[in-house]
């Protein structure tokens, strides 16, 4: 299988420019997979809910029926970033296309002013081995393992990522969890944002195949995605027959 990410520079609010910029990538990489930035039809720093109510999208809606019109000619999966509208709410949300399939996650773990204008989703995605999270979902290790437990081979994440960690920590993420990831982060700055680049593809031992530099960059690479069916770490502890869950029920009380 490879994988790829288009690492793009999204213009403010001007989704035309921005969905037409994804699908020029997208008609000329060679991969079955593809991941695009977090919001990448619409940009990030919103500073009022007018400029969210201006490029949110119903799903299906414009940039994802032009999305699966090339999902459709290319053969290809492509997991992006969308600003959706549904019903009287928005959400960060990325979607799962691969012709005629179209599914949505939204994003669970809301960072600084994603709090001002998005509702948080509430469940993970998972769609034929992959899975998908966005951005700071990251910071929480219970993304990925969720992702893994529900069956994820690869997870995809979308990202706008302006805080350093996010490379190293996704590859802890994949080796923790014997899954490949794929990584896809913006670039440039946005009303005072610099965003880190840095979009990567690693492997299910938690090897960075590629990293990205800071500029707009298409990468792709060849994965065995079997290789995440072993979790075996030595020949005597496997990563879900190891696991005691019962040990663990603190992590799922409910806040307070």
């Amino acid at each position: 299988m490879r994988v790829g990410f288009f690492q793009m520079e999204p213009q403010l609010l001007n989704t035309e420019y921005n969905v037409n910029k994804a699908l020029s990538c997208v008609e000329r990489i060679d991969a079955d997979v593809v991941v695009l930035p977090e919001l990448f039809h619409s940009g990030y720093a919103f500073q009022s809910m007018e400029e969210v109510q201006k490029v949110a999208e119903p799903i299906p809606g414009y940039t994802t029926e032009k999305l699966q019109e090339a999902s459709t000619d290319r053969n290809i999966v492509i997991v992006a970033g969308i600003c959706e509208k549904y019903k009287n709410r928005f959400y960060n949300s990325a979607v799962y296309i691969e012709g005629d399939i179209l599914r949505v996650y939204r994003k669970i773990h809301l960072f600084l002013d994603e709090k001002k204008f998005f509702q948080p989703g509430s469940e993970f995605l998972v769609v034929n081995s992959i899975g998908v999270m966005v951005c700071f979902d990251y910071f929480f290790p219970e993304s990925a393992r969720t992702l893994m437990l529900q069956g994820a081979r690869l997870i995809a994440h979308p990202s706008n990522l302006i805080l350093p960690y996010c490379p190293d920590a996704m590859a802890l993420r994949s080796l923790e969890n014997r899954v490949f990831s794929v990584t896809c982060n913006r670039v440039g700055e946005e009303r005072g944002l610099h965003f880190i680049g840095q979009s990567q593809i690693v492997d299910s031992k938690g090897n960075v195949l590629y990293r990205a530099g800071v500029m707009e960059e298409v990468a792709v690479r060849e994965i065995v995605l079997e290789e995440a069916d072993n979790k075996f770490i030595t020949s005597r502890n496997n990563l879900l027959e190891d696991r005691n869950p019962a040990a663990y029920k603190v992590i799922t009380e409910q806040k307070k």
